[in-house]
């Protein structure tokens, strides 16, 4: 991934492309700012998990223009989103996360609320930068509850 943004990042360079360059910038720098807050260069997965970050601010962003009727800045914010999302691995449909799902419950015997902590802890895992964890989460307390 982090070869696949410079090269991008200079392909943005050359065409000019402002918008993608800055977003191409603004990951990298989330990145690097992770290396130095951890003190090793990132892996791949850590790296996702920042663009996970970046991408739901952006979602949430969004939203937030867009109730307060700021189409402009909606877009603008949409558009970044949709960059970040280029970067992700494909997205577990609904089937796929209810079978992770079904399965971590029947790995840990879980019955209950109770044992939601340890039903998140294996499917966070598996699923990480390939789900949405509040779409995941409320998916367990619906099996769980």
């Amino acid at each position: 991934m982090l070869q696949q943004l410079t090269d991008d990042m200079k392909s943005a360079m050359k065409a000019g492309d402002k918008l993608k360059l800055s977003s191409i910038r603004m990951l990298r720098a989330a990145i690097k700012d992770k290396e130095i807050e951890v003190g090793h260069a990132l892996d791949e997965a850590e790296a996702l998990a920042v663009a996970a970050k970046l991408l739901k601010q952006r979602n949430d962003a969004a939203r937030q223009y867009a109730e307060a009727g700021r189409e402009d800045l909606r877009e603008k914010e949409l558009a970044e989103a949709a960059i970040f999302q280029a970067y992700m691995p494909e997205q577990l449909s609904d089937d796929e996360l209810h079978a992770m799902i079904d399965q971590a419950i029947a790995d840990t015997g879980a019955t209950g609320m109770r044992d939601m902590g340890k039903v998140m802890g294996i499917v966070k895992t598996k699923a990480q930068g390939r789900a949405d964890m509040g779409k995941l989460s409320a998916i367990v307390k619906s099996r769980l509850g």
